[in-house]
């Protein structure tokens, strides 16, 4: 029995990357911002439920996802984003990798004039982990 968790555990990353990591994500909808005349605002969303895989592990991880932005011509649409992030739930992918992809996909999608993610990871081992990646055009 012993054998066959082994046999599982170092199999599981493995085949969550080869069938997860190529999977199209959502796509990242947009609407026009309706304050385009200069004025500068920050939106703020906060994902509480976050998870991920860890690719080494293949256990779950689980963090509050932060997204601060000032808006240029487009917002990012609340829907489509729940959506965008609940596509990690099964990705095995590393704390460091997951926030900039999240910077890099939505940069591109709203094209802002700043964007911060800040990625805050629950205690795995006793010790918890912060990773910012940020953005200005």
């Amino acid at each position: 029995m012993k054998d066959i968790f082994r046999i599982f555990k170092a199999v599981l990353p493995i085949l969550s990357h080869f069938f997860i990591s190529f999977s199209p994500m959502v796509q990242i909808e947009t609407f026009p911002n309706p304050a385009p005349n200069g004025r500068r605002y920050t939106i703020t969303h906060s994902n509480p439920e976050f998870t991920s895989v860890c690719p080494k592990t293949g256990l779950p991880d689980f963090g509050t996802i932060t997204v601060k932005y000032v808006p240029d011509k487009t917002c990012i649409e609340l829907k489509a984003l729940k959506y965008y992030f609940l596509d990690f739930r099964n990705k095995g992918i590393f704390y460091e990798a997951v926030t900039n992809q999240i910077l890099d996909d939505l940069v591109a999608a709203c094209e802002p004039l700043e964007m911060e993610i800040i990625a805050e990871w629950m205690p795995r081992g006793g010790i918890s982990s912060v990773i910012v990646a940020s953005y200005k055009k």
